[in-house]
Order: C-alpha cells, then sequence, then structure tokens
C-alpha cells in the first residue's frame, strides 16, 4: 500500500513540475466577464460596470469606460455587469444589465456615449458582437439570434435557433458565418446575411455547453458533459477531448490548430494540439473558475476568471 502512494505522489509531482506559471498577470477593474483583444489592445468587459481597454504592448491601462450605474430591489445604486465588449472602427460598444429583466447597449466614439438599445425594447440580450460597423449580432435568453441595424434601429431578421437555453455564440473572421450553441450541446451554423441555417453539428457534446471558439474553420466547445468538442465542418471531422472535470472555457489559437481548455478542479489549461490530439503542456496559476480563454497568437493567450486577474502565458520560451 505504501508503494502505491508513493507512485502516485510520484507522478503527482512529476505532473506539478511540469506545470507552467504565467509570466505575468494584468488586474482589471472587477471580475472578467468578457475579454476581447484586437490591434494591439485588450478590452476587458467587468462586472464593476467598467470597460477596461490595455494597451497589449506596455500591459497598461490606457482608457475606462463607465456605464451607468442601476438600481437594485432595494433602490439602491450598483454597478451594472457588462456582459460583452466589442470594437469596430474606433467604435466600442458594450451590452450590460439594465432593469425589469432586460439589457441595454452603448456605443462609445470620440468619449461620446450613446445609448443605442434600451430595457424599454424587452430585449434579454446575453451576448453581443460586431457584425460590421452598422450592424450587431444579438443573442437572446430566449436562443434567438437578432440582425439589428445600429443607424435604423431595427431587426433586419430573428431567427430561434433550438427551444434549449442559449448558451454562446461566435463569428468567423470574415464574419460571414456564425456558430450557436446551447444546453443541447449541438452546435448551429448560419449565413449571418439573412440567417439561414447551413449546418448542425451534434453528437460530440451530451450536454449543455459553456462557450464556442472559431478560428480559421475549426469549431471548439467547452462542455458540462466533461468534453472538448472540436468540429472542422469543411473535413466532416468531429471528436471530443474528455476532461477530469467540468469543462467551463475554451480558446482556440488563430490558425486552429492549438485548443486550449480548463481541464481540472484546480482550474489549470491544458493545450493540445487539434491536428495530431497531442497534448503541448499544462498551465497553471487560475484560483477561480475560468471565464475566458484568448490568444493573441500562436505562442502566447490569455486567461481570465471570475475575479479581476488576467493571466498571461508563453507555450515556449523563444
Amino acid at each position: 500500500m505504501k508503494n502505491i502512494f508513493l507512485i502516485l505522489a510520484l507522478i503527482s509531482s512529476i505532473y506539478a513540475s511540469n506545470m507552467k506559471k504565467p509570466i505575468l498577470s494584468i488586474t482589471a477593474s472587477g471580475s472578467v466577464v468578457d475579454l476581447v483583444y484586437k490591434n494591439n489592445k485588450l478590452y476587458t468587459a467587468t462586472d464593476a460596470g467598467v470597460v477596461d481597454i490595455f494597451d497589449y504592448k506596455t500591459k497598461k491601462i490606457i482608457k475606462q469606460i463607465t456605464v451607468p450605474k442601476i438600481k437594485d430591489f432595494m433602490g439602491d445604486d450598483v454597478d451594472s455587469t457588462i456582459f460583452s465588449v466589442d470594437e469596430f472602427d474606433d467604435n466600442i460598444m458594450i451590452l450590460s444589465k439594465s432593469k425589469n429583466g432586460y439589457n441595454r447597449i452603448h456605443i462609445q466614439k470620440n468619449d461620446k456615449k450613446t445609448l443605442i438599445i434600451d430595457y424599454k425594447k424587452s430585449l434579454a440580450i446575453i451576448k453581443a458582437k460586431y457584425l460590421n460597423k452598422n450592424t450587431l449580432i444579438l443573442a437572446l435568453l430566449s436562443n434567438e439570434i437578432i440582425s439589428y441595424d445600429i443607424k435604423k434601429e431595427k431587426e433586419n431578421y430573428r431567427v430561434q435557433v433550438s427551444g434549449a437555453k442559449f448558451s454562446d455564440f461566435d463569428l468567423s473572421e470574415d464574419k460571414k458565418t456564425l456558430v450557436v450553441t446551447d444546453e443541447s450541446g449541438d452546435v448551429n451554423i448560419f449565413d449571418t446575411k439573412n440567417g439561414k441555417s447551413i449546418k448542425v453539428l451534434s453528437g460530440e457534446n451530451l450536454d449543455n455547453v459553456f462557450e464556442i471558439d472559431y478560428k480559421n474553420g475549426v469549431i471548439a466547445t467547452a462542455g458540462q458533459d466533461r468534453r472538448v468538442a472540436v468540429y472542422v465542418p469543411k473535413f466532416n471531422s468531429a471528436y471530443h477531448i474528455q476532461a477530469k472535470f467540468i469543462v467551463y472555457s475554451v480558446g482556440l489559437s488563430p490558425s486552429g490548430k492549438i485548443v486550449a481548455y480548463s481541464s481540472d478542479e484546480n482550474n489549470n489549461v491544458t493545450l493540445q494540439s487539434t491536428i495530431t490530439k497531442s497534448t503541448i503542456g499544462h498551465f497553471t496559476g487560475n484560483d477561480i473558475t475560468l471565464s475566458n480563454i484568448v490568444f493573441i497568437n500562436e505562442n502566447e493567450f490569455l486567461v481570465a476568471s471570475n475575479s479581476p486577474t488576467i493571466n498571461l502565458y508563453k507555450i515556449r520560451n523563444k
């Protein structure tokens, strides 16, 4: 029996010694809900009602955008959680909590913040991203997807994804296709021009999917069933990775050749090749449940959690 414990201890020690730690950490204004990297800038949406904008080269905050506070059920002023942030041509889109169960969207440009969707539109928006400068893709709690014209203040189209509860969506780099996932575990692919369904991917996740990422034609999901599904629709390829714990977050490198995912109860991150399916490395240093994994390039990635800390990792020390 002692020998078994010694072997287990040795394996655990070797595993721990192979864990890579962050090369540095960035601190946001509150717990990070959404994380976007564009043009050497890092945009963080927080539960403190603040978007922090960092210069990625210096890792310093260069700007902060605060949304108005809201009233809680006691009538007190509280911070409005920001659910999504995005940027297009210096226009910064901010989706935040409003009232009566609905959310709102502001767009800020040149230090001027404009409310374009308020609670009166009765939209329970969970996530929002730019399709182009004048169009937003909105996802509702009811698992409906809306293409919204900012200038005309009207919907271009609205589609019902399925009867399941919405989880997450992502857009292709050219913005022509949209991938949506929900508590069914399926992945629905849509044409963003008209909202028409292109394909439904299923069978790899058997339960609720928390996150989805879409890079260079590769799709990856983070599942409650402890699975990371990897789809390459172009080649009709699909498989899943079995993790040790519920997978809360997933991210793909720009090429789609590397998938990163939260892999155990200690919030560690494992990287795997999507081509050879071999493990690239294990990364540690996150104390709370992960919320975002964002690759900067093929060698650097960021991990955010339900805390203000954002950790930066390097796969290889060049």
